[in-house]
């Protein structure tokens, strides 16, 4: 589905380099989870491969579903089904859920709309009409934005920490929500994530560290790795023996 060779990136306002020599390969149906601290450069990988504007690509390629992506428009990747969702949810105060679902397709009807929050298991019959403000909680908001992604029936979703900020209960619910879509529309899932927890339901996973990737494998050895390479190997091991 997606394969990233050699590629080296920089800012293009300070030159900085952002991401060095990265490979990295996501299946049919995969999901794939970055994991790595603050700074390591997963947002930039995700936003690299949406073509977003502020980066310059120094060397490498980028491969979509076998075609070289990397001199397309953000646009034109999207039209061909690779679509981000960030971890801050959008917000357009005011903007009724319905409305904001059809700026993502505009020809879908109320049944495609209610079907697309089901999956993302908000099955309030009002919800198509109640409004994006403070009276929905983060947690709604997130699954909102998760399902304005579904309804564009997109073949790789890139999920900038979907999980951040929320409770074990409501985290829980996610991985299994991400599992439920990735049967529903067959789509592999690029997971961004600080949680061990979505080991329960990752495929594989890429330790990404100062722009580079340090490991990459099954979940468990590639967590085992950045444990010991942030020095968190309590916090992990007492991780491990709670989802026991």
């Amino acid at each position: 589905m997606l394969s990233i060779k050699n590629l080296s990136v920089n800012s293009k306002t300070t030159h900085e380099k952002l991401l060095t020599e990265v490979n990295l390969e996501v299946g049919e149906n995969e999901i794939h989870s970055i994991i790595g601290k603050n700074g390591s450069g997963k947002t930039t990988l995700a936003k690299v491969i949406l073509g977003f504007g502020e980066l310059q690509t120094e060397s490498g390629s980028i491969e979509y579903k076998g075609e070289e992506i990397s001199g397309l428009l953000t646009n034109e990747r999207a039209k061909k089904g690779i679509t981000l969702a960030f971890q801050e949810p959008a917000r357009f105060e005011g903007l009724t859920v319905r409305n904001f679902l059809l700026a993502g397709k505009a020809d879908a009807d109320d049944d495609e709309m209610k079907k697309v929050l089901k999956l993302v298991d908000l099955n309030d019959g009002e919800i198509l009409n109640r409004k994006l403000d403070e009276k929905l909680s983060g947690g709604e908001r997130k699954r909102i934005e998760l399902a304005s992604v579904i309804i564009m029936r997109p073949k790789l979703m890139i999920l900038d920490e979907p999980d951040a900020s929320l409770d074990i209960i409501v985290y829980n619910e996610l991985y299994d929500m991400l599992t439920n879509i990735r049967e529903e529309i067959g789509c592999s899932i690029l997971l961004i994530t600080h949680r061990e927890e979505a080991g329960l339901i990752s495929d594989k996973a890429t330790f990404l560290d100062g722009g580079k990737v340090i490991e990459t494998g099954t979940f468990r050895h590639v967590m085992r790795k950045y444990c010991e390479t942030m020095g968190k190997r309590d916090k992990c091991l007492a991780g491990r023996k709670a989802n026991a």
